[in-house]
């Protein structure tokens, strides 16, 4: 219903095909799904599982590199595995990092993932998978395959990702776990290096044969705080998030906004809808910031937040049972409850059931998760078409 409800909205006119191509393969890694919102869906567990990596990307918010002394052990992970399961909404797990295949145990994790009833799903550089490590992770119940891609250029890209030759070996893996029938998604970060290449960067995930599409706006968190004047202003967010809704109509794969929220209630504001039944339809399919309502992250050490951008340990699960922190956190309560708690333009706006603006940008340049989105431009007035 998301995808059918977007479709219209933004006028795609490749929906039939991608329900045909992609949306039945896709199945399986939004199980559990209740809409679409930032970073994929409610309900939706993603495990950060070392910090350890191969790259070195100048916007990471894991900062990645070396492994982190405290990781959890293949044990504690399994543990970690069995009580994610004793929640009925996740029926997905999502592995991520650093870069997950440099774990070791990773392939034992998946296996174990596999056999609690959970569809894996993995972020991924992909500079380490060839035709053998797909069909592996296939094997293991890999459904989706999520690889960034920050530039239409090895330059670009390599820039981003701190590593020569990084592109190419990106593109090759990309190439291999299609061969190995595993869904393509693909998250491209977007900031003031590379606005300016999304057009051919577009026609390049198409190529791929990309079935989602993440668009990302740099967060000032983890190195990106070194990079912080990168980082889309208010203007921006608006040129990307039009551009986003104008890509939609022609390119193959769905695209989901990841820190612009304001996407939906752009998309509804742009068709005349502020009130009535298509906009509780709206509140039903889309949820905008997930952060803390069915979306939560897990650190490397157990700690758990409620998305990778809010900075805030909810409890420790080596501590504390993961259920006891998902139901009893103070901050997962407010941000369930985001509609009578959100302050300033946030908390007043017609849409702030389906958007809510980006929690986690929120914190990051205000250090308050419950104020006002300081990149929203929904009730700003007109502003420019299209991106610089």
């Amino acid at each position: 219903m998301s995808a059918l409800y977007v479709g219209a909205l933004a006028r795609w006119r490749g929906l039939p095909r991608w329900i045909l191509t992609y949306g039945i393969q896709c199945l399986p890694g939004a199980a559990g799904s209740r809409g679409m919102g930032c970073i994929g869906f409610p309900a939706h567990p993603v495990w950060e599982m070392t910090t350890a990596c191969n790259l070195r990307c100048i916007h990471c918010h894991a900062a990645g590199g070396k492994p982190s002394v405290d990781e959890l052990k293949t044990d504690e992970a399994k543990r970690l595995l069995d009580q994610l399961a004793e929640v009925p909404e996740f029926r997905m797990m999502a592995f991520t990092g650093g870069e997950p295949l440099v774990r070791q145990d990773l392939f034992e994790l998946l296996a174990y993932s596999q056999a609690l009833g959970f569809t894996n799903t993995m972020a991924t550089n992909a500079t380490l998978i060839d035709d053998d490590v797909a069909r592996r992770l296939r094997r293991f119940g890999l459904a989706i395959a999520a690889v960034s891609l920050d530039g239409f250029t090895a330059e670009q890209h390599d820039m981003v990702r701190g590593i020569s030759g990084s592109f190419e070996a990106a593109l090759e893996g990309m190439r291999a776990l299609r061969r190995a029938g595993i869904v393509l998604h693909v998250n491209i970060t977007a900031m003031e290096y590379n606005v300016d290449q999304l057009v051919d960067l577009m026609r390049l995930v198409d190529e791929l044969g990309t079935g989602i599409i993440l668009m990302y706006q740099l967060v000032p968190v983890g190195r990106g705080r070194d990079i912080s004047q990168a980082t889309l202003d208010e203007g921006a967010n608006e040129r990307l998030i039009r551009f986003m809704a104008e890509a939609q109509r022609t390119t193959r794969a769905i695209m989901e906004p990841v820190a612009g929220p304001q996407y939906w209630p752009f998309l509804l504001q742009r068709a005349g809808i502020g009130s009535g039944p298509l906009l509780r339809l709206a509140e039903t399919v889309f949820h905008g910031c997930s952060a803390g309502r069915g979306f939560v992250y897990i650190k490397p050490d157990g700690d758990v937040w409620p998305c990778p951008f809010i900075e805030m340990s909810c409890g420790n699960v080596r501590e504390t049972p993961f259920r006891r922190i998902w139901k009893k956190s103070p901050v997962f309560e407010d941000l369930r409850h985001r509609e009578t708690r959100l302050k300033g333009r946030c908390g007043e706006c017609e849409y702030r059931r389906l958007c809510g603006g980006c929690r986690g940008r929120t914190w990051a340049l205000t250090g308050d998760y419950l104020k006002e989105d300081p990149s929203c431009f929904i009730h700003a007035g007109d502003a420019q078409e299209g991106v610089r």
